[in-house]
């Protein structure tokens, strides 16, 4: 017990002499305060003090307040101002702020997932604005539209002999003379031939619709569908009150259909000014327009322009065949069953299957209307039958042989573009819908292929190796 007295002293002797050395060393530190807070030649403040060393062992010491102020261990509360005459008052360095704790980035609170929905949405909004405004500026000028499309058609389909004709020798304004003249002269006995028909039959023809429409109401009364003859009565006196009554709607529309004719005559017009320049100046006309494109993506586009052609050309070649095809076998079918206007109606199914899809459905029935009412329905059901077969056979065996898949595109892309179309722009639109369809297929895949190539040309020698030529080498 005597040693503890004396260990007790050791220790108070210690902690004496290391008080007294800390005290020492806070003196030594006041003194420089004022050496580090002076300034510079140049005005600026020097940091003495943030430079000092020793400034970075500086005790700091709580007074009794901040002991006293109830902080948890390891979280001392803030000490309390010191006095200005107080010796152990050490002011801050030059250039000194309070650490704020930094806030949370607002971005970084958002989902990864509802980010990029919002980018993609954004630019979905931008390409929906200036499809919505081209739309509007496409139905402001349609008939224009429309009559060019109309003679690009034609000129795909004409351009062939006119560049066959340049190969034996002919030249290039004769040729295209030569096929512009034959080509519009052709189309133009066609319509003659259609008009001729349908007037020179119409006498008979009504006859026969009337004689038609009593079997017709004769195989009714006598068919299961126990249908009375009040009720026939009844349908025939609604439809002539209905008549009746809409008089004037049915003159107005015979005013806008003048009005529609002389908008069909001046398209006729366009298209065959668009064609006879198409004809004779077409690739002068693709080297002006590859001027408007940058320079940068003017290599790609001077390669999709020709397989875009190509994709037309075959497409419009190929209707073409399928059609007189549909409109030979029908318009056979129609003669042997002895249905009046056969070959007015062959010609009308030629015409209507530029319409994919729509157009056989309407020239079809078309035909079965009027073996109905001037037949009967025995003669109508032969006349489905042909119909239905022959667009089994188009559908199935002549497209798939003829198009080829240079110009096939997927049903349902088929019936979208043509609804778009026929909502934009009636007919028409209907019946340029698909090959445009088809040229953007062709154009989109050649433009994939250009770039997957173009960064492959462009990879270091240590970057992946060459690959096979693709579809742009191969198309």
């Amino acid at each position: 017990m005597s040693r503890l007295p004396r260990w007790v002293g050791g220790v108070g002797a210690g902690l004496t002499r290391l008080a007294r050395r800390l005290e020492e060393r806070t003196a030594e530190v006041e003194s420089a305060a004022p050496a580090a807070g002076a300034t510079g030649a140049d005005g600026a403040p020097e940091s003495g003090r943030a430079a000092d060393p020793a400034h970075a062992s500086l005790p700091i010491r709580s007074g009794a307040a901040g002991d006293s102020a109830g902080s948890a261990p390891g979280h001392p509360g803030p000490a309390p101002a010191p006095a200005a005459g107080d010796p152990e008052h050490v002011p801050p360095p030059p250039g000194y702020a309070p650490a704020v704790p930094a806030r949370p980035d607002p971005v970084a609170a958002v989902p990864w997932g509802v980010r990029v929905a919002a980018e993609v949405a954004w630019r979905l909004l931008i390409l929906a604005g200036t499809l919505w405004v081209l739309m509007r500026v496409i139905s402001s000028v349609r008939l224009v539209v429309l009559s060019f499309v109309a003679g690009l058609l034609i000129t795909a389909l004409l351009q062939p002999t006119v560049a066959w004709l340049k190969r034996r020798g002919v030249p290039r304004g004769l040729a295209t003379a030569m096929t512009f003249i034959s080509g519009f002269v052709v189309m133009g006995l066609v319509g003659w031939f259609v008009v001729w028909q349908v007037t020179d039959n119409l006498d008979d023809l009504s006859g026969q619709v009337q004689q038609g429409i009593k079997d017709l109401k004769h195989w009714l009364l006598t068919s299961p569908f126990h249908v009375t003859e009040n009720q026939i009565n009844n349908i025939a006196d609604n439809l002539s009150t209905a008549i009746g009554a809409n008089t004037k709607d049915i003159t107005t529309a015979g005013i806008e259909g003048v009005q529609v004719i002389l908008e069909v005559l001046t398209g006729i017009l366009l298209a065959m000014f668009s064609t006879l320049f198409l004809l004779y100046d077409g690739p002068r006309i693709w080297e002006w327009l590859l001027k408007l494109f940058p320079a940068a993506a003017r290599e790609g586009v001077a390669g999709a322009g020709p397989r875009a052609w190509a994709t037309l050309t075959a497409y419009v070649r190929g209707t073409v065949i399928v059609a007189l095809i549909d409109a030979i076998f029908i318009g056979i079918g129609l003669f042997f069953l002895k249905v009046p206007l056969a070959v007015p109606l062959a010609v009308f199914i030629f015409l209507f299957a530029f319409i994919p899809l729509v157009g056989a459905v309407v020239s079809g029935a078309l035909a079965v209307v009027v073996a109905l009412v001037t037949k009967d329905v025995f003669t109508a059901l032969m006349v489905l039958t042909v119909v239905l077969a022959v667009q089994q056979i188009e559908g199935h065996v002549l497209q798939p042989f003829i198009l080829g898949r240079a110009v096939r595109v997927h049903p349902l892309a088929v019936v979208l573009s043509v609804a778009a179309g026929s909502l934009v722009a009636g007919i028409g639109g209907a019946v340029v819908a698909v090959p445009l369809a088809a040229v953007t297929n062709t154009v989109v895949g050649y433009l994939r292929a250009y770039a997957k190539d173009k960064a492959l040309a462009a990879a270091p020698p240590d970057g992946p190796p060459a690959q096979a030529p693709s579809e742009v080498s191969r198309s």
